[in-house]
């Protein structure tokens, strides 16, 4: 009966989405001005007007060339206040930071690359799951970010934010790249795009390999392929891509402190020589656009086949101090996804109006999903009281979840001076488990509700003020959801896991750009999450906590005093805990408190780079703050030169001035061996030591 009645409440939703679309399309059918589009896609510098808070931005191409990057997944660093950070090796997601949150692999931050959502949901290894390697930067050709839940476009994974990253349709002419670099790091890059009847054929092929600084090296290897065929221009046309991704080598996972401190492993060793990681990635999507006078219609769709395999051992020989602990997390999946939108303008008494409706669906189906022992990278399998050999699956699921969302917009111009922003969006979502545990399978659904509100005031003087207010959510995992009982003790009930977990936020804030070539952005924000359940891959099992309270200020700067010259500073201060009264304290564990990056990009003549600082405060890693995560300051630069049009040389140097803090610190239980009681310690993974990489590019 739930299950009807919310079908019936999306029927219900559809139908007034349609009389809205009815409704605007009878607005404009007097040949009414329309109003200044607000897709973002080119800059960062001209806002005014269009952006509807003051945490809005784009990356320009200059920043793209100018800022060196050690991991693919760095390219999110863009977003100020963003930190990006790694517990294990190439090859596996990165850790996020933003707004007083750790955002594991991506539970609170959606990215979304050629239209597709990339964080994956019901993960073996984490809820939101964003792994990035697949990219290949070079060939990005625009970038966009809003923070908080107030846009009735975003919905899962976005309470802290949203990334739209997309790749370029036409390159200019071809290039051949060769990069080599310290700890025996090579990459080769092919790309180029051709004239093929009336669009146009992009194609981009990378390979890479590299050790690392690590003890046992990783011996990591992968490839990334694109092709796309396109037409027309990103607003105006459709295109067709196809990607490909493979990587595998050995995981570098974090490490007792104690083991380092007391010379049982250097400060790149490893307690586990095993632990590996083996994925893939494969997806076929399309994007399809029209634009008129009075209207804008975007459509995409996508399909993604990925496989995943991680090997892993946290706590050494805590739980069995003979095998060890290494376990493996596996999964094969397929997901299907849908978009779709159309914008309306118009006015009603002189004042400008945009309508917006849209829909959004996904099907992820995950056959199977595996938690498991192992040793050595191998599944381990035991011997029943029959002599019978079985596998040492801590639990083995088939999951299929689906997703149907509406949305609904209107933008309104009032007066010269406001406008404002209201929406409404519409999530309904359905689980289905099938476990090795029946007490464990099942199916749930849930529907959540989401209002958004923005006001915006001014320009007066290039500078505009703005105010928003909105819910957003994030789902769960799809077994934390439907588990009755402890996958590695069914004597033992747990809880389950909310589905729809609700956030709301709230931001003040302004943008100025009154001082000529300078645009500043100083906002006032808060979010509140009702619950931090969360769904442990490592364990298979949920790990139950407090509704939260986040806010904080953040300072922004993006300064072009000529045209060669970009300086972008940004500042970012947050606090986070939890709500009520802990016994044992009200900090939340990971959380950040304080980030600050300054860089300065060149591009003049033939001479381009660029120089990067980056710190990332102090966190608490428990609840009392008696452990504290250090604060770490990182330097990166670039320096290049073009001899010819078709030639340029350019070098990287990373971890410049040599500091040694740690990428990520925890604090929990483990047993090293020979040891005869497990130590409460932090764990760490230190940041990599300076390092170099020199590039070689022709164009052709």
């Amino acid at each position: 009966m739930k299950l009807l009645a919310a079908r019936l409440y999306l029927i219900v939703l559809l139908l007034v989405c349609f009389i809205l679309a009815l409704f605007s399309a009878h607005i404009h059918a007097g040949g009414i001005p329309t109003l200044d589009p607000v897709e973002i896609t080119a800059k960062s510098d001209d806002l005014i007007g269009t952006a509807t808070s003051s945490n809005e931005g784009a990356i320009t191409e200059m920043q793209f060339n100018t800022r060196p990057i050690l991991r693919p997944g760095e390219i999110l660093e863009f977003v100020p206040g963003l930190i990006v950070t790694q517990h294990s090796s190439n090859g596996k997601a990165n850790q996020f930071f933003l707004r007083g949150f750790n955002l594991d692999h991506g539970t609170d931050f959606l990215t979304i690359i050629g239209g597709m959502q990339i964080n994956q949901r019901s993960h073996a290894h984490g809820q939101g799951y964003t792994d990035l390697n697949f990219l290949i930067p070079e060939l990005l050709g625009n970038m966009h970010y809003k923070k908080g839940p107030y846009s009735a476009k975003e919905g899962d994974f976005s309470s802290a934010g949203v990334a739209y990253l997309d790749y370029v349709r036409v390159l200019p002419k071809a290039i051949a790249e060769y990069t080599i670099g310290r700890f025996n790091y090579h990459s080769l890059l092919l790309a180029g795009s051709e004239k093929i009847s009336s669009g146009n054929l992009l194609f981009g092929l990378k390979l890479k390999k590299y050790d690392g600084p690590w003890d046992v090296k990783q011996n990591f290897h992968n490839f990334s392929l694109i092709t796309r065929y396109s037409q027309g221009v990103s607003d105006n046309g459709f295109e067709i891509t196809a990607m490909a991704y493979k990587a595998h080598g050995n995981a570098t996972n974090q490490v007792a402190k104690r083991a380092i401190e007391s010379g049982f492993i250097g400060r790149f060793g490893s307690l586990s020589p095993s632990d590996s990681i083996n994925t893939s990635r494969y997806s076929l999507s399309s994007q399809w656009a029209r634009t008129s006078e009075f209207r804008v219609t975007n459509i995409n769709a996508y399909y993604v086949r990925s496989e995943f395999e991680l090997n892993s051992n946290f706590t050494n020989f805590l739980n069995f101090p003979i095998a060890g602990d290494q376990i493996q997390q596996k999964e094969d999946r397929n997901t299907f996804g849908i978009n779709g939108s159309r914008s309306w303008f118009g006015s009603v008494n002189s004042h400008k109006i945009e309508n917006t409706v849209g829909f959004q669906m996904r099907y992820d189906n995950v056959n199977p999903i595996s938690l498991s022992r192992a040793q050595g990278g191998v599944p381990m399998a035991k011997l029943d009281s029959n002599g019978k050999l079985h596998s040492s699956n801590i639990r083995r699921d088939i999951l299929n979840e689906y997703n149907i969302s509406f949305y609904a917009e209107n933008r309104m111009q009032w007066s010269s001076w406001l406008r404002s922003v209201i929406g409404v969006r519409n999530d309904f979502y359905h689980f289905e488990v099938d476990g090795n545990l029946k007490e464990n399978s099942g199916e749930r659904s849930d529907n959540m509700v989401s209002p958004k509100l923005s006001l915006i005031f001014g320009p007066w003087a290039k500078t505009e003020f703005y105010l928003n207010g909105g819910g957003g959510f994030h789902s769960n995992d799809a077994r934390g959801i439907t588990q009755r009982v402890d996958p590695n003790n069914p004597n033992v009930a747990v809880q389950r896991v909310t589905p729809l977990v609700r956030t709301w936020g709230y931001e003040v804030g302004f943008r100025t750009g009154i001082v000529p070539g300078l645009q500043t952005t100083v906002s006032l924000w808060q979010l509140h999450v009702d619950s931090e359940l969360l769904f442990t891959g490592d364990t298979g099992s949920t790990i139950a906590s407090q509704p939260s309270l986040r806010r904080g200020i953040e300072f922004t700067n993006y300064w072009k005093p000529v045209s060669w010259i970009i300086v972008d500073a940004d500042l970012s201060l947050s606090r986070a805990r939890f709500r009520g009264n802990g016994p044992i304290g009200n900090y939340i564990p990971g959380s950040m408190s304080r980030v600050a990056s300054i860089g300065v990009s060149v591009d003049r003549n033939n001479w381009f780079g660029g120089i990067r600082l980056r710190h990332f405060g102090p966190r608490p890693l428990v609840k009392n703050n008696s452990q504290v995560g250090r604060s770490s300051t990182l330097v990166n630069l670039r320096a290049g030169y073009r001899f010819a049009k078709y030639l340029k040389i350019s070098l990287d140097i990373f971890n410049l001035i040599g500091s040694k803090p740690n990428d990520i610190s925890y604090f929990y239980e483990s047993k090293l061996s020979g040891e005869v009681e497990s130590v409460s310690d932090k764990h760490i993974h230190p940041v990599e030591p300076r390092s170099f990489r020199f590039t070689v590019q022709a164009s052709f």
